[in-house]
């Protein structure tokens, strides 16, 4: 059954919030014999959140707990997946040190905010953590303790699969994310995360010309044209936005934008973010563009009224190719003015063939 627009979407919890709770939970197990079910963490940004465990083990010098990870209503790949973490005890003096588990990927690119080797727990999460095993240590009475905590995910590296993590470096598993614990529900936070890294891990290895494209076969299309490597190329979809803004701070000195005609005619308007629920194609400016190329006037009023992007280049007949060109002109003038001319900026419109109607600034 639909969901009924006035239905709140539900939200849910990170897989670093899962973790911490997972954490906690074997911790006080260590400590007192017994696994609070539900456990309870503090959130990053305030609040309490309660997690009921899957798994309750109990050794000698370690525990594992697990917390299956409910994503509310958002469509996150580890939605479902269980989060184990096993916490054992390490030498004195060490402190709280992370370890990837079943389906945690390993760090093999720089660029990311984690060094080479290192699990793929990022910073925050791992600030979760802690805090939360030492607030756990200070409710029992006890000193800050000296943990290995091992983070699990059964499963994660084919679900990682699903990810961009392998372009990224990451590989074997999943990403430990979260910055605040909770999933809101279609912010893709996750997504924008992974642009805004896939840029830092381009910059690092010192490459000069990356793509960032709407989809695969635009994203095929210049791979091919310009022989670039994975790491070169940045799953931009319908995020314009997120990523010229990244790149205005983070710039690099080349960078093609691909897609198709339609959402790179949303760009061209001067929409960033180019989904169809929050951006239309503006079909009396593409109306408008065939009359500045000269097409019949009734050609250019049945444009007007097109019902979508496909039949406006229908109708364009010969003079489609010319019209893409203008669509991809403009697009790139949005995307330099966003950029503030940090940047290079090359507009190609691919077919959904893979081949190139337009290329414009290359």
């Amino acid at each position: 059954m639909a969901r009924e627009a006035t239905t709140a979407l539900r939200r849910g919890w990170t897989t670093g919030a899962c973790a911490a709770a997972a954490a906690r939970a074997a911790f006080t197990a260590m400590l007192t014999g017994r696994f609070p079910d539900p456990v309870s963490i503090r959130l990053p940004r305030g609040g309490m959140a309660s997690f009921p465990l899957e798994l309750a083990e109990l050794g000698d010098a370690s525990a594992r707990a697990g917390v299956t990870k409910d994503a509310g209503d958002d469509p996150d790949v580890t939605d479902g997946a269980l989060v184990i973490v096993e916490t054992a005890w390490a030498p004195p003096g060490s402190g709280i040190g992370f370890a990837a588990g079943e389906g945690v990927g390993m760090v093999t690119r720089a660029g990311l905010p984690l060094a080479v080797g290192e699990p793929a727990i990022n910073p925050a999460p791992r600030a979760m953590i802690r805090g939360t095993l030492l607030e756990a240590a200070a409710d029992k009475g006890a000193p800050p303790p000296d943990l290995t905590v091992a983070i699990s995910i059964p499963g994660g590296e084919r679900l990682a699969e699903k990810t961009m993590n392998g372009r990224l470096g990451i590989m074997g598993g999943l990403s430990i994310l979260g910055t605040t614990g909770v999933v809101v529900p279609y912010s893709c936070a996750s997504w924008i995360h992974a642009i805004h890294r896939g840029i830092d891990v381009a910059r690092a290895a010192g490459l000069e010309h990356i793509a960032a494209a709407t989809g695969a076969t635009s994203e095929h299309a210049v791979q091919r044209l310009y022989s670039l490597p994975d790491h070169a190329l940045i799953d931009m979809g319908d995020f314009a936005g997120a990523t010229l803004k990244y790149l205005r701070r983070h710039p690099v000195a080349r960078l093609t934008i691909a897609g198709g005609f339609a959402k790179l005619a949303k760009l061209a308007a001067g929409h960033l973010d180019l989904h169809s629920a929050r951006s239309r194609v503006d079909m009396a400016a593409l109306a408008m563009m065939l009359s500045e190329l000269g097409v019949d006037a009734s050609i250019a009023q049945a444009a007007e009224k097109a019902a979508g992007a496909a039949e406006i280049l229908a109708l364009a007949g010969g003079r489609r190719e010319p019209l893409a060109a203008m669509v991809a002109a403009r697009a790139r003038e949005v995307a330099l003015a966003t950029l503030c001319g940090k940047t290079a900026v090359e507009v190609a419109i691919v077919d959904r063939q893979g081949g190139f109607l337009a290329r414009v600034g290359g």
